[in-house]
């Protein structure tokens, strides 16, 4: 390689080379291109402007505020306080008015859906799944099963109260250990209830006795639920925790008792009702999809 001053014309582009020669290769001293020297010209004279007119350089405990004044906090709290004015109006018909009203009205929901959705997204998905399409351990409620009722004054109250939780006014519902019985029978058990949702079981057989004496009393019979106390259908496939025989087998060994926690305390009365008007627009608009 050889580094030497050159007047040497390039005769392709017609610019001069450099002197600098990588085996027959020669560099070109080719120019800066003009559109990079305008950008650069461009970028730096925005550059001042923006610290002239927008907030900029930090000043220790503040900041230059920039001859426009902006102010990205009171932005912020204006947006919010426009927000908020254009939804006194139905707000305020949420405190006073009962549910099956709300529910009536259809120009209401219009109004009121898409701020419920945004409020059961930041309280309610991150258990119930963004769609509510539930969670391991975690009901579904964008279907038409309910542990107590789909009632939209149970609704309210459960998100009021919560489940289990150390609300004096909470929904309680505990499924018991059957640690205590023969692991044979318990297995037949599981196995019964893994098919309930898929087949008609023998009302005679030792399992289906097994459930009768010992699950009945809560489940109904058969397993068909409805019974309004928290313990699910066990026909319809949409218990929480899962069907399969072994999840079963592991419920009957150690028994379950999940919580809702009580809203009453972070909500406010019409932000539940709110809340509970999305959840019951779910059930409805599963069960108009099935049909």
């Amino acid at each position: 390689m050889s580094n030497r001053h050159s007047d040497e014309i390039d005769p392709v582009t017609g610019y001069g080379t450099t002197g600098h020669d990588w085996n027959g290769i020669k560099e070109l001293n080719t120019p800066f291109p003009r559109i990079v020297i305008w950008a650069l010209i461009l970028t730096f004279l925005y550059s001042v402007v923006a610290w002239i007119l927008l907030p900029a350089w930090p000043t220790g405990k503040s900041y230059t505020k920039g001859l426009l004044g902006l102010d990205q906090g009171e932005t912020a709290s204006e947006g919010y306080a426009t927000i908020a004015a254009g939804r006194q109006d139905w707000m305020a018909r949420l405190q006073s008015e009962d549910l099956g009203e709300l529910q009536a009205d259809v120009s209401l929901m219009r109004a009121v859906l898409p701020a419920a959705k945004r409020l059961f997204a930041d309280n309610c998905a991150v258990c119930h799944g963004a769609s509510g399409q539930g969670n391991t351990g975690f009901p579904v409620l964008a279907d038409d099963n309910w542990l107590w009722s789909g009632e939209p004054d149970e609704i309210a109250d459960i998100i009021r109260f919560g489940i289990n939780s150390d609300h004096s006014d909470a929904r309680i519902s505990e499924m018991p250990s059957f640690d205590w019985m023969e692991r044979a029978d318990r297995i037949k058990l599981a196995r019964l209830v893994a098919v309930l949702p898929n087949q008609v079981t023998d009302p005679e057989s030792p399992a289906s006795v097994l459930f009768m004496d010992n699950c009945a009393a809560c489940h109904g019979d058969g397993g068909a639920g409805g019974l309004g106390i928290g313990a699910p259908s066990l026909t319809d496939g949409s218990v929480i925790y899962g069907q399969d025989a072994q999840t079963v087998l592991q419920t009957l060994n150690r028994g379950r008792k999940g919580v809702m926690p009580a809203w009453s305390g972070r909500l406010t009365d019409a932000e539940i009702k709110l809340l509970t008007l999305f959840v019951v627009q779910m059930g409805q608009s599963h069960g108009e999809a099935e049909r």
